[in-house]
């Protein structure tokens, strides 16, 4: 997308994350409830074939990869695993509701991490931002909160290595001097190997319900379909925050959960409460907000550069 303009470059990065994130949802609950396949080992194969596509863009001169030592990789690498395991564990232990408000403060926690360890700044306007966007996520969620002690624990954890790992993806792309390719082509099979030691403690490996189990070839190929889908996921993901920050995915994120909420109702005739609605427009005017305060910053850059004498 080097031929696009940088806003042009953006806008599409998010419209691939948002068509393939929506995708990937409604394909692995497709493949949870009526097949049973399991979920760290659907993740298995999603990082497999994330790792394979990469090797065949490489492969076609798509990008070129570069020398980095497993040291340095390693901190991204297994945050990655405690994402997914602790995030699973939270969502096994707790309601949708108590899942869900959890992940709404991953946002507040990404930023006391990058203003405390990485130093960087957050105007006042820019945090506030936050409120409307929590308060909807409340809105939308507090019907079905509920907390017990190892829940609380498992989502304070997954909240804590879930903001490490979205800020590690910014800060080594910089850090290394690479690319979201370059990155992911070192990390996609670092947490593949560290996955395939996880999985025989959480779920089966052999027989039914097992990845390695007898299942069916149309099991197989939406499996696959999953992981293909899956490569767009983790590679827009890794651009955009390379390419803007993890304050800024998370934003888009709330938002990809608002169009989710609104096109359940929609396509699917999901119910949808006076207090979602509410909650969904808390969510949408603060994402707004938070929109329209960065572009302004952008533009006052700009303008600082163009006064320079």
């Amino acid at each position: 997308m080097g031929w696009m303009p940088a806003q042009g470059r953006l806008a599409a990065g998010l419209l691939v994350n948002l068509a393939a994130s929506i995708c990937i949802v409604f394909l692995n609950k497709w493949l949870y409830v009526r097949l049973g396949f399991p979920n760290l080992s659907l993740t298995l194969v999603h990082f497999a074939i994330t790792w394979l596509g990469l090797y065949l863009c490489q492969a076609l001169g798509a990008f070129s990869p570069k020398s980095l030592q497993p040291s340095q990789v390693l901190p991204l690498a297994l945050s990655f695993c405690g994402f997914v395991v602790f995030t699973n564990l939270s969502l096994q232990s707790n309601t949708i509701g108590t899942y869900q408000l959890a992940k709404a403060m991953t946002t507040p926690v990404i930023v006391v991490i990058q203003s405390v360890a990485y130093g960087k700044t957050f105007p006042l306007r820019i945090k506030l931002t936050l409120v409307p966007i929590t308060l909807g996520v409340f809105l939308n969620s507090y019907y079905d909160v509920k907390f017990s002690v190892l829940g609380m624990a498992f989502a304070t954890l997954g909240v804590l290595v879930t903001s490490l790992y979205q800020v590690w993806v910014g800060a080594k792309q910089h850090e290394l001097q690479v690319n979201s390719m370059q990155l992911l082509y070192y990390q996609a099979p670092m947490s593949s190997a560290m996955l395939l030691f996880i999985i025989p403690f959480f779920e089966p490996v052999f027989g039914e319900g097992g990845i390695f189990g007898p299942w069916t070839l149309s099991a197989v190929i939406m499996v696959l379909l999953s992981g293909v889908i899956a490569f767009m996921v983790n590679l827009s993901i890794y651009w955009i925050i390379g390419n803007t920050s993890p304050v800024t995915y998370n934003m888009f994120g709330h938002f990809k959960f608002c169009i989710t909420l609104l096109g359940g109702c929609l396509l699917f005739k999901d119910p949808l409460s006076v207090n979602q609605g509410l909650g969904i427009l808390c969510t949408l005017l603060g994402i707004l907000a938070y929109t329209h305060f960065k572009l302004s910053e952008q533009e006052n850059s700009k303008s600082k550069l163009v006064q320079r004498p």
